[in-house]
């Protein structure tokens, strides 16, 4: 007889537990707050991440079935750049947007030709 308080608080405990960790399935989100966002694929291959760096640049990666990084673009105080790279992830297209420097670089065979 003594024991049953004790069970009763444990099932109760247990309850509130379901619900609150109950969760409906939900599609729509006003806002979400990550320090950093990584997509991966169906075998769990980072594909993209979006971050802060530590020196306060937020870069976004995208990356090849391999995991090799094909797209980066990043932007912070000083200004933003992107980079394509090539089938050997050699930078093919360079693009860079900052107050004392603006340029836009495109590597054809080997050869890189400033625009």
């Amino acid at each position: 007889m003594k024991a049953i308080p004790y069970v009763l608080h444990v099932l109760t405990i247990i309850a509130l537990f379901s619900l609150v960790a109950y969760r409906p399935y939900q599609t729509n989100f006003g806002k979400i707050t990550v320090e950093e966002f990584e997509m991966v694929d169906s075998q769990g291959i980072r594909r993209a991440s979006i971050k802060i760096e530590e020196g306060g640049e937020i870069v976004f990666r995208m990356m090849d079935q391999q995991g090799t990084i094909r797209v980066k673009m990043g932007g912070d105080k000083e200004g933003s750049g992107l980079v394509l790279m090539d089938n050997e992830t050699e930078p093919a297209v360079h693009i860079l947007a900052k107050k004392d420097k603006k340029a836009i670089a495109i590597t054809v065979n080997g050869k890189r030709r400033d625009l």
